[in-house]
């Protein structure tokens, strides 16, 4: 596997740092998790299956797991010997929070120059609200995407995914690599601020039109992505559930539009976002005349980007990702988030274990006692 012989050691809490160190698992990598004596908090988050928490399961398989408290120095200690010999650290506390227990950046590095050290912040190691409590909801309100999550109403929807936290996640996995990668040659690790809030606005460049090019913020429904495109739009059908028109090429404007009977309407597809408000009431009305199940017969063979918006239960049983092994069943029944990155030689090896609070301090620390 690509990150065998790759030793991590995490020291993050709840959901960016735990899971791009459970992708650095799944792939290779020994992946020692650090919890606090009170253990990781997403051990008791949320829905249970099998006595352990569905979200815990689905960012901690295949770790080990330390029970330690910093704040005792002789465990701390043991904690300095592990990382001496560790390629990767991990943490997620708020700017600080490691320098007051001996764990900042210079101080490891003194110990260990070949370390990779990551630190993922609400808003990052500097600035003036480096200090600033913040989850992922706060951050995408302060970033703006709660504003552009605009229900049809007019106001703002909390967010459907945690983009801030993984958007971190996947900004932070791509760091790590990038210094790995970089060590090869230089024998020299680095250090890596993460902030949630910069990682997510990194990925709104195609929301950044109107800002950029006019100054200001924009008209979430006049604007294309969002449902100002005839093309690129939620439709209700008559049954009650909805589908989506999610490509906005004229070609596709014109099959659709041909095999309604009314070609002339693909012409309102060439004009701006915003102003295609004749075709839009026609889709509006034409989707809510037939079921969903209806349309997705009717769609059948039509080069068209469609899709139905299916119940989350339901996009999980769909036969795709069911092939693509996005989810699947370990042997004891419980169900796992697939692997997303998947390699033609040395794909990644999954071990759904799941490790107990404090499981592996006999293995790695020198006392073997837990905390």
């Amino acid at each position: 596997m690509k990150l065998q012989g790759i030793r991590v050691v995490d020291l993050s809490l709840f959901l960016p740092g735990p899971h791009l160190t459970m992708m650095m698992a799944d792939h290779g990598a020994e992946v020692i998790k650090v919890e606090p004596p009170s253990g990781e908090p997403t051990r008791e988050i949320g829905l249970r299956h099998n006595g352990q928490s569905v979200w815990f399961r689905n960012t901690h398989r295949g770790k080990r797991s330390l029970c330690l408290n910093l704040k005792d120095e002789s465990q701390k200690a043991q904690l300095l010997e592990l990382i001496d010999n560790a390629d990767v650290f991990v943490e997620g506390f708020r700017p600080g929070a490691m320098a007051r227990l001996g764990l900042d950046y210079e101080t490891l590095r003194a110990r260990n120059p070949r370390l990779v050290y990551c630190s993922i912040s609400a808003y990052g190691q500097t600035g003036p609200k480096c200090l600033k409590p913040a989850h992922d909801l706060s951050i995408q309100a302060d970033s703006g995407t709660v504003f552009l999550n605009e229900g049809m109403d007019g106001k703002p929807c909390s967010p459907a995914l945690p983009a801030a936290d993984m958007t971190a996640s996947l900004m932070a996995l791509s760091g790590i690599l990038m210094a790995l990668l970089r060590r090869t040659e230089t024998g020299q690790g680095d250090y890596l601020d993460i902030s949630m809030q910069d990682s997510l606005v990194a990925w709104l460049p195609n929301a950044m039109g109107p800002v950029f090019a006019e100054d200001r913020s924009p008209e979430v429904k006049q604007e294309r992505s969002w449902g100002g495109n005839a093309m690129y739009r939620i439709y209700q059908t008559a049954d009650g559930r909805y589908l989506t028109l999610g490509g906005s090429e004229l070609k596709f404007a014109q099959n659709l539009f041909a095999r309604l009977g009314q070609p002339e309407l693909a012409d309102i597809c060439r004009q701006p976002p915003g102003q295609q408000h004749e075709a839009i009431a026609f889709l509006e009305r034409a989707f809510a005349e037939r079921s969903l199940a209806e349309w997705e017969s009717w769609f059948e063979g039509l080069d068209v980007c469609w899709s139905p918006v299916r119940l989350l239960h339901e996009a999980l049983e769909d036969d795709h990702l069911q092939s693509r092994q996005m989810v699947f069943v370990d042997g004891e029944g419980n169900r796992h988030l697939g692997v997303p990155i998947k390699f033609q030689r040395e794909p990644a090896v999954v071990d759904t274990r799941l490790p107990e609070l404090g499981e592996h301090n006999a293995q790695y620390l020198s006392s073997g006692e837990p905390a």
